[in-house]
């Protein structure tokens, strides 16, 4: 399989993605397989599925591994490019959220836009950091913790802030002409009971 994550940029591929029957076709190709092989899992016709392939590969979701002949024919074996993707936020364009747009800097809504936000930028320098062949310096927490009660989730909030402010105030350099600029987000919210879960099951059969 290719990359680990691919970032859809174009609204066309994001449009070819979302399509119920060309996201299947994607799901079952995290292993080669060609449009007959498709076809007898899904219970289509082998011309429906070359004709979804076709469009999924000039979108850039599935690419050409091999091909094999196979009695008269040349059968193409096709696997998806990614393990898994995710539609750039900058596909809607101008309708896209803008944080400074959100007055509430509180509200699930303003969380929402900096995700969004975050997605769209760092996609933006992703690709031609990798085209060519350099890293993108990036930096991610990501942790979970458990608060008794909402007083001192309150306290947790004010620390973390008052330790980003110090932080920041501590290395920030306005003036350094060689610096780089980089942008630090943090970001807590409630996880679903869902994900819970799914995560406690997960954990019990490793």
């Amino acid at each position: 399989m290719g990359a680990a994550l691919k970032v859809v940029s174009e609204p066309r591929s994001a449009a070819v993605l979302l399509d119920p029957e060309r996201n299947a076709l994607v799901e079952l190709l995290a292993d080669p397989d060609s449009a007959a092989g498709l076809a007898r899992k899904l219970g289509w016709s082998r011309q429906i599925v070359n004709y979804h392939l076709r469009e999924l590969e000039k979108a850039g979701l599935v690419a050409l591994v091999e091909e094999r002949r196979k009695g008269n024919c040349m059968e193409r074996m096709m696997r998806r490019t990614a393990q898994s993707y995710v539609i750039d936020p900058a596909v809607v364009g101008p309708l896209g959220v803008n944080p400074k747009a959100m007055a509430d800097k509180l509200s699930a809504s303003y969380l929402i836009a900096v995700a969004a936000r975050t997605i769209k930028e760092v996609a933006s320098m992703s690709g031609p950091a990798e085209a060519s062949g350099k890293i993108l310096p990036t930096v991610t927490l990501d942790s979970v913790v458990r608060f008794r009660n909402a007083g001192e989730r309150n306290a947790f909030v004010r620390e973390l802030t008052g330790e980003m402010a110090r932080l920041i105030g501590k290395y920030h350099a306005a003036d350094a002409k060689d610096g780089r600029t980089f942008r630090i987000t943090a970001g807590a919210y409630p996880i679903p009971k869902s994900e819970i879960e799914k995560e406690s099951k997960s954990g019990n059969e490793s």
